[in-house]
């Protein structure tokens, strides 16, 4: 593990990470399936099994599609149900709401990314999410141009676990991945970290737990504002 204060550039997840998961997704995953059936309540229901949701106790299951995969990944799952769409259809109302999604910072975002950047570590983003939706997140928090990357699973780098986000990141910012860490909740996220030679560290404001984190993480923090002190920061 490369010491921490040897560290120079971090890149988050999105959700699960930067914003609290389940503040955000549950919220989605009812007004899009909602939507997606015509406000009919009983296929919503039968839909939102189908994708790891209960939507009448607006919970997500802990292996849904939605937690660490693509939207294409969950678009593909419910594409047969719905044959008089295309699957571009599909994704453009799945993206629209995501959209629309609220967000609930983890930790106030403005003050956090201002003190890393203050501090100069390079900071970035790579998300499973598609771009998009990534970037009208990150405008409301007010905090897009505190990163110097951002990219989706469908900016051309591919998704997480693979590691060609987190590679592009090193590209981009010049800082080698092994002076780089990759901060997510998700053992998609520490996964991609290790294959990219980076740092991993998990955090708990996803649907994982210490135990599932902690074999793949270099350290579980319960959420990014402990990375300060981790850094060596007061």
């Amino acid at each position: 593990m490369t010491p921490a204060r040897d560290i120079k550039a971090l890149i988050f997840d999105k959700d699960g990470t930067l914003f609290d998961f389940a503040a955000t997704w549950e919220a989605w995953a009812q007004a899009f399936l909602l939507r997606l059936c015509d406000q009919d309540r009983a296929k919503a229901v039968r839909m939102g099994a189908q994708i790891g949701f209960d939507l009448e106790a607006a919970k997500f299951a802990r292996d849904s599609v939605v937690i660490a995969g693509t939207p294409f990944a969950i678009a593909e799952t419910l594409h047969p149900f719905f044959p008089e769409m295309s699957l571009a259809d599909l994704m453009r109302v799945l993206n629209d709401e995501a959209e629309q999604a609220p967000q609930q910072e983890a930790v106030p975002l403005v003050p956090f990314l201002t003190d890393l950047r203050a501090r100069h570590y390079r900071v970035g983003v790579a998300t499973n999410d598609a771009e998009a939706p990534a970037r009208a997140h990150l405008g409301q928090a007010g905090v897009t141009h505190l990163f110097d990357f951002i990219a989706g699973f469908d900016s051309g780098h591919g998704g997480k676990p693979e590691p060609g986000q987190l590679l592009a990141f090193a590209a981009k910012t010049g800082v080698a991945p092994a002076q780089t860490v990759m901060v997510g909740d998700s053992l998609h996220d520490l996964h991609a970290g290790r294959a990219a030679g980076m740092a991993t560290v998990g955090v708990l404001t996803g649907m994982a737990t210490q135990d599932e984190l902690a074999p793949h993480a270099d350290i579980v923090l319960p959420d990014i504002g402990h990375i300060p002190a981790w850094l060596g920061h007061s």
